[in-house]
């Protein structure tokens, strides 16, 4: 039985200026990337590095991020259809059965985070002329905040959304259960966005709505931890001497976001990869797995740099 206090999730796609539409998700993105350029720009004031720089580095990481995260998925959660569709991994178009524009669906965390620490290395080397835990241990904090709008996107698209559940927390999403195909031929509707509407508001369309199971917002159980992986590197680099310690923040980002990401799988349905071949984890935690330990690695190496 469904809780009564589940919320019907039936969001707007984003804010609507007539001319244009300003997706939700893409806005998150665009947040994350500026609070993240806000708060390096911080950072270099406060170690003397020229911001120029900071332009540099601001085009390497949203690079790294989108190519990583595209080709993360890809390879890890659905390389399997992808192989036999080579041109639907650089285009936003799916050509069969018929030509369809899908946008860019399918961004995996993981592969942004090896995309940024390989990208972070020729920048380290190429223009910032230092050692590359320098930028890691510095570029790890606005990549945890931004790494809470991109789960917000994602509950904005419902989408990487959780098991079913009889608890307070569910949410019905109702453009999870319904494809806009399968709205439209649900309410025999035209419109995608007035069928979902119809779905979750008109009681004609209870017996769908009835269709739609509460499941885990994993999105925001994500994002809300984010909130403090964020926090606690936050407040080491400007409030203690961690950020002295070469490799440490670093290491302890990939301990605590890895092992946030590693925890929440357990109550997120499947996306898919070779879970089905290792069984045990899921994807997401087969791979979050040497992240923790290469973070561990780090926390438990770091040094003090000598002062001569």
């Amino acid at each position: 039985m469904t809780h009564a206090l589940n919320i019907i999730w039936n969001p707007s796609e984003g804010i609507d200026l007539g001319f244009f539409v300003i997706r939700f998700y893409s806005l998150m993105f665009v947040i994350a990337f500026g609070l993240g350029w806000y708060i390096m720009k911080n950072i270099f004031e406060r170690e003397n590095e020229s911001l120029e720089k900071l332009d540099s580095l601001f085009i390497w990481i949203v690079l790294a991020t989108l190519i990583g995260a595209r080709l993360g998925h890809v390879l890890f959660y659905d390389w399997e259809y992808f192989r036999n569709h080579l041109l639907e991994i650089f285009l936003p178009f799916r050509f069969t059965p018929d030509l369809e524009f899908t946008g860019y669906q399918g961004l995996a965390s993981h592969g942004a985070a090896i995309a940024i620490i390989i990208a972070m290395y020729f920048f380290s080397k190429k223009i910032l002329k230092k050692p590359i835990l320098w930028i890691l241990d510095r570029v790890v904090i606005p990549v945890a905040s931004g790494a809470i709008f991109v789960r917000l996107g994602n509950f904005f698209n419902s989408e990487i959304v959780g098991k079913e559940t009889t608890s307070s927390f569910g949410v019905r999403f109702v453009r999870d259960q319904f494809s806009p195909r399968d709205a439209v031929n649900a309410t025999q509707i035209a419109n995608p966005k007035e069928a979902y509407h119809a779905i979750a508001t008109n009681p004609q369309f209870a017996g769908l709505l009835q269709q739609v199971p509460a499941k885990h917002p994993a999105q925001l159980y994500e994002a809300f931890c984010y909130i403090f992986v964020f926090a606690i590197l936050f407040f080491l680099y400007w409030k203690t001497k961690a950020r002295e310690k070469s490799g440490y923040l670093f290491g302890l980002f990939l301990v605590l976001l890895w092992s946030v990401r590693f925890v929440v799988e357990y109550v997120k349905e499947s996306q898919g990869g070779f879970e089905s071949a290792l069984g045990l984890f899921s994807t997401g935690q087969w791979l979050s797995i040497p992240f923790v330990l290469i973070g561990l690695y780090f926390v438990f190496t770091a040094e003090e740099p000598v002062h001569l």
